[in-house]
């Protein structure tokens, strides 16, 4: 006799059985998250499906656990979305994503659109709901739809909803414990011609009264000006430059809070452990650590937040639309301009906003050369880099510091265009779609979108990143300098780690300034020495290091605030008394910062988000080459110059 079921995540009564799985189905743009988000509020995550480079959020509502497998415009496409789906309905991705009972998700407003993947979904044979939602909408739009006889043609039944203003929701609950399978004669996929003839019979019969042809629609004239080749994109430059500035403008109040409440911890922490390893890599290692990953979670946040309300409202199908002219020539999706976007915030929230591109090759594209566009970590090193270029010129500063942006944007079109045509071959898949209707954005969605994407970074990534910074933490910390008290200084063993090191100097001492000093041969084509070295090894962990690395290395202190630090760095010599910043040096390492990969943490979000270290490594090295050979040119040219 067998024993009862044991206990886990999917129980919900005192038996002990496991709740049924019930899946949502539906194309992009039906609110089939919205609807989720109705029926599982907080209780969601989002997860890996087994096998695919395919994400679905899991949640739970008190009858069942839901997925909200990922949209897809029909069941038959050559796309890994359409793949996961059909393997997940045939149950051949592990009983967590083998569902007991589907919802399929129709759009009332758009109801033909959604009908073909709808009879595909049905015919799979599972006990299905049809969830006719946004039917408010459909109502503004004067159409008038007959759920019962929806239901006769598609054999289930079918609740009409309103997932944002959560009407409906107890009755499709309610519904699932009646679900059943599909008796309807429904089209065969193979047969486009019998399955639009049943498409029009549907629409004729399950909408009796079409809304008058000549209604003059709000939605339509919004439609001219927001697809207009120019001034659809001027709007959308407005637009953009709104979510930009939010992002700089509302992170920073939060962003400086988390600093300055991990600045108490870990000042907290050093006052009550004893010194030693430690207290060193509690403090500086762990605490530090944790410090410069959770910052980012402000920009994040607000990113998803205004992406989930621009997507719900219907614009950011428009958009999409607009720039899809343009960036198709490189190789890029229209979807690819919120990411390329937002990277000038922080590359992280970019590389994972790239789950809004469909297709897997696009969403490649995107990912790995979103980097290139100029970060907020950037901009330290921009300001003493050109600072020390063009002192007292404000004119030409300013020059170069839209030069810099203007030379990453160039770099990630061209470094898409490269790799269309080797790496992930192919040209951008031309967007072909249906624009959503009109409506107001979901506030309760958007803030739930919120805290899954928030979650999911100090979850998932933050573990990793967590342990990066660790290690070059240690690299930087270890081994101490030597004692360089009258006893110990008497001791002849003490030898620096290279000539011309002082002794007392922990950077020289420690692995990362001997690592320095070892790849010193590198960057000296580039005009640079082993402090510079040094200081560009260090901001691998994050770009804005570079700035406090050379504080300590030439000022003996990092406070990169105070001016005379600044200066002392401008005018740092080399061992050999000549100056450490030529105009060809700085020129050289302004280029390498804007063209290199220098942020282990985008790397290991790289990793997650394309499916695999392979991806972050090509992105290391391409990124890296390419700023190396361009701050070489650089030198040359303004060596030349006589710089």
């Amino acid at each position: 006799m067998e024993g009862p079921t044991p206990r886990s995540d999917a129980d919900s009564n005192p038996a002990h059985e496991p709740r049924p799985v019930v899946a949502l189905v539906g194309q992009p743009n039906v609110g089939k998250t919205t609807l989720f988000n109705a029926l599982c509020g907080l209780r969601s995550q989002t997860a890996n499906i087994p096998g695919t480079t395919v994400d679905a959020r899991t949640g739970s509502c008190p009858d069942a656990r839901i997925i909200d497998l990922p949209g897809t415009w029909a069941l038959d496409l050559d796309q890994p979305e359409a793949e996961a789906v059909r393997e997940c309905l045939g149950g051949h991705r592990g009983a967590a994503f083998t569902p007991s009972a589907l919802v399929v998700v129709l759009d009332a407003a758009n109801l033909a659109r959604s009908l073909h993947l709808a009879a595909q979904a049905i015919s799979s044979g599972q006990r299905c709901v049809v969830a006719l939602n946004m039917v408010d909408v459909a109502q503004r739009r004067g159409l008038q739809i007959d759920p019962d006889k929806l239901s006769q043609w598609l054999g289930c039944e079918v609740i009409p909803t309103s997932a944002r203003n959560r009407q409906g929701i107890e009755a499709l609950r309610s519904a699932l414990g009646r679900a059943k399978p599909s008796v309807a004669a429904l089209p065969q996929s193979d047969d486009p011609s019998a399955t639009g003839a049943w498409v029009d019979g549907v629409i004729r019969e399950s909408i009796p009264a079409p809304p008058p042809a000549d209604q003059d629609r709000l939605s339509d004239r919004l439609d001219v000006a927001f697809t207009h080749p120019m001034l659809g994109v001027l709007i959308f430059l407005t637009v953009m430059i709104t979510v930009f500035w939010a992002i700089f403008e509302f992170a920073t109040i939060p962003m400086d809070l988390i600093e300055l409440i991990f600045g108490h911890v870990g000042g907290w922490l050093a006052a009550i452990l004893p010194d030693g390893a430690v207290k060193d890599l509690i403090v500086d290692g762990i605490v530090g650590g944790l410090a410069g990953t959770v910052v980012f979670l402000p920009q994040i946040l607000i990113l998803f937040f205004l992406i989930s309300l621009l997507e719900d409202s219907g614009y950011l199908a428009r958009a999409a639309f607009v720039m899809d002219r343009l960036l198709r020539r490189f190789g890029l999706p229209g979807q690819a301009f919120v990411p390329m976007l937002s990277a000038h915030a922080c590359a992280i929230p970019a590389i994972m906003s790239a789950r809004l591109v469909p297709d897997r090759r696009d969403r490649l594209a995107v990912i790995l050369v979103a980097p290139f566009l100029s970060c907020s970590a950037r901009l330290p090193v921009y300001v003493l880099l050109i600072g020390i270029l063009f002192a007292e010129q404000p004119v030409l500063a300013g020059v170069a510091f839209a030069g810099a942006y203007v030379l990453g944007l160039i770099a990630a079109l061209l470094s898409s265009l490269l790799a269309r045509s080797t790496v992930i071959k192919g040209a951008a898949r031309p967007m072909v779609l249906e624009l959503p209707a009109y409506q107001w954005p979901s506030l309760r969605s958007a803030l739930l979108t919120c805290w899954d994407r928030g979650w999911l970074f100090i979850r998932k990534a933050g573990t990793v990143i967590l342990g990066m910074v660790i290690v070059l933490w240690w690299l930087s910390a270890y081994p101490k300098p030597p004692d360089t008290s009258p006893k110990a200084a008497a001791d002849a063993s003490i030898m620096t780690p290279a000539d011309n090191a002082q002794p007392t100097d922990p950077m020289a001492w420690s692995f990362a300034g001997r690592i320095g000093r070892g790849v010193q041969p590198i960057f000296e084509p580039l005009g640079w020495d082993w402090q510079l070295s040094v200081g560009v090894m260090t901001s691998f962990a994050a770009r804005e290091v570079f700035v406090s690395t050379m504080a300590v290395l030439v000022a003996g202190g990092d406070d990169t605030e105070d001016p005379k630090v600044l200066r002392d760095i401008a005018g740092a010599r080399r061992d050999n008394g000549e100056p450490m910043f030529t105009r060809a040096s700085a020129a050289s390492l302004l280029v390498f910062f804007v063209l290199a990969m220098q942020c282990l943490p985008t790397l290991a979000v790289t990793a997650r988000e394309a499916g695999g270290w392979k991806w972050a490594a090509l992105q290391f090295g391409w990124m890296s080459g390419v700023a190396w050979l361009a701050a070489w040119i650089t030198w040359l040219i303004v060596t030349w110059c006589g710089g």
